[in-house]
C-alpha cells in the first residue's frame, strides 16, 4: 500500500504506542495482542540506511478490536485509511513461516508486543519481491551493507537458507533477483552498489510515472516487468543516437 504520509523511525514507535493505548482502552487488559512488522516498518526499526517508510505492512494477531483501534489512532494523527494493514498477507512475499523467524523489537503498553523481520530472513523476502520500482533491491544491498558494518556479515549460504525456510527454495522466486543476489555478493563493494542501484530505482519510478501519465490505468503486474524493459531499451536507444549525432 502506497500512502502519502511518511513513517520515520520516530514516528513509527510514537504510532504503535498510541495504537497499544487504544487498544487496551477498548479491549481490556486480559487480552494481549501481537503484530509482526513486514517490509518497510522492519526495515526501520532494525537499520538506519533508509529514513523513511510509506509502507505499513504487519501480521496482526489480536481481537476484532484491533480494526476499530487503528482506525482511532488514524483519525487522531491524520493517518490514511489503512495506515497499518495485512494487505501484505495476499502478496508472494508472504510466508506462513514468518511467525517463526520473526524477532522481539518491543512491547507498548504491557498489552502490544511488537515482532519484525530482519537480516537473512528479510533479504529473502525481499529478493520474492523483486520489484525494480520500489526499495526491494536496494533494501537487500542496504541489510548486508549494515550486517557488514555491524561485524555480523551475512553469507549467500544463509540468504540460501532462509529462501529454502520461506518458501521451500529458490524456484519461485524471480530470476532477476537470482541474479541480482549473486551480482551482490560478487561485486562485495555494499556502499557503491546501494547508491547505484537506489539510483536505479528512483530511476526507474519515474519512468513508470511518465507512462502511467500517457497511458493511463495500463500497468498492472503482470505487464510491469516488460514496460520497465521497454522503457529502459528506448531510453538507451535515445542516448546512442544522441551520440552518434554529436
Amino acid at each position: 500500500m502506497s500512502i502519502e504520509v511518511p513513517f520515520t523511525k520516530e514516528n513509527l514507535d510514537i504510532c504503535l504506542s498510541a495504537l497499544a493505548k487504544e487498544f487496551r482502552k477498548l479491549n481490556g487488559k486480559s487480552m494481549p495482542a501481537e503484530i509482526i512488522l513486514i517490509g518497510g516498518a522492519s526495515i526501520l526499526a532494525n537499520y538506519g540506511f533508509r529514513d523513511v517508510t510509506y509502507d505499513m505492512d504487519a501480521i496482526i494477531y489480536a481481537s476484532s478490536a484491533m480494526k476499530e483501534a487503528i482506525n482511532r489512532v488514524g483519525d487522531r494523527m491524520d493517518l490514511p485509511n489503512g495506515w497499518l494493514n495485512t494487505d501484505f498477507k495476499t502478496t508472494k512475499s508472504y510466508s506462513g513461516k514468518l511467525a517463526e523467524i520473526s524477532v522481539y523489537y518491543k512491547t507498548f503498553s504491557n498489552i502490544l508486543t511488537v515482532r519484525t523481520v530482519s537480516s537473512e530472513y528479510l533479504v529473502a523476502m525481499k529478493l520474492m519481491s523483486g520489484r525494480q520500482y520500489k526499495n526491494d533491491l536496494s533494501d537487500i544491498v542496504g541489510i548486508l551493507w549494515e550486517h557488514q558494518k555491524r561485524g555480523t556479515p551475512i553469507s549467500y549460504e544463509a540468504v540460501d537458507q532462509a529462501v529454502g525456510v520461506l518458501y521451500g527454495g529458490w524456484k519461485g522466486i524471480p530470476p532477476i533477483s537470482q541474479e541480482f543476489i549473486k551480482g551482490v555478493f560478487v561485486n562485495g563493494d555494499y556502499y557503491a552498489f546501494y547508491m547505484k542501484i537506489r539510483e536505479s530505482e528512483q530511476d526507474t519510478k519515474s519512468m513508470l510515472i511518465d507512462f502511467e501519465e500517457k497511458y493511463p490505468h495500463t500497468l498492472n503486474e503482470s505487464n510491469i516487468n516488460a514496460v520497465i524493459e521497454q522503457a529502459k531499451r528506448k531510453r538507451e536507444s535515445e542516448h546512442k543516437k544522441s551520440i552518434d549525432e554529436r
